[in-house]
């Protein structure tokens, strides 16, 4: 059976952890060529090292996307130097400081929007001009379940998110017509590997009545991942696709 990206290139953000990591595996697992990326080089040396032992191909290019266009701009320039060229870009890095509206000052503010809305809008300005002249190309962005079903912590992080599904709609628009694919993934709660048990629990609780019933791994996210970068979805324009439990789109019955 042929693999879903082979011959494909990617980079993904914030790879070096929990979602991002789970994507970059994946990818590589169906055959693409990935630039692992986040601020910690050795924990890319880790992405990079399980990727390749498992067969696969992959580079770590460190960057600390902070919303300055020239560091998103240094990153598409040495990502595209490590693989030829960039098809498929994912945009998951970002930062979620869970302080309410009346502790957030200026600097969360900005720092949280330059992270999770400014560097992958400059990064995705870099990229795509090169993926319509080489005929085509994929972009997929992360949102969140709590951009359309709020909570009571966490409103600048949301609403950074909102922005990145809207850029997704009007991107989809832009760029669709020239041969470049974008869509975007709102996961759920999704456990990370080093949760305690306390906050594996309390993540279990907000999925209490959802279908699902529980919190969901990076390794479901990654799944959608690869679908959407895949010819599988070549049909499929500007849409925010929930995995989620369930947890925005189905009535939460309380047990």
């Amino acid at each position: 059976m042929a693999q879903r990206l082979e011959g494909r290139t990617a980079l993904i953000t914030g790879s070096t952890s929990n979602i991002g990591r789970a994507i970059a595996v994946a990818y590589a697992s169906e055959g693409a060529h990935v630039v692992v990326s986040g601020r910690d080089a050795s924990k890319g040396a880790s992405v990079v090292a399980q990727i390749r032992a498992a067969g696969g191909k992959a580079d770590f290019v460190r960057a600390d996307l902070d919303g300055t266009p020239s560091v998103s701009r240094a990153l598409a320039a040495e990502a595209t130097e490590v693989l030829g060229r960039v098809d498929i870009l994912v945009n998951n890095a970002g930062i979620y400081p869970p302080s309410s509206t009346p502790t957030t000052d200026e600097e969360t503010f900005d720092r949280v929007f330059g992270v999770n809305v400014k560097a992958p809008f400059f990064l995705t300005q870099a990229l795509v001009p090169a993926m319509i002249a080489a005929g085509g190309g994929v972009v997929v962005n992360l949102g969140s379940w709590i951009t359309r079903l709020g909570v009571p912590r966490g409103s600048v992080y949301s609403t950074s998110k909102g922005a990145m599904e809207t850029l997704t709609r009007a991107w989809a628009s832009e760029f669709g017509p020239q041969g470049v694919r974008v869509n975007a993934i709102s996961p759920g709660v999704i456990a990370s590997g080093d949760w305690d048990e306390s906050t594996r629990a309390a993540a279990d609780v907000m999925m209490r009545g959802t279908p699902a019933g529980r919190s969901g791994t990076p390794e479901s996210i990654a799944a959608a991942a690869v679908y959407l970068a895949s010819e599988e979805a070549g049909f499929v324009h500007g849409v925010v696709l929930d995995v989620d439990g369930g947890r925005t789109g189905v009535a939460v019955v309380a047990a």
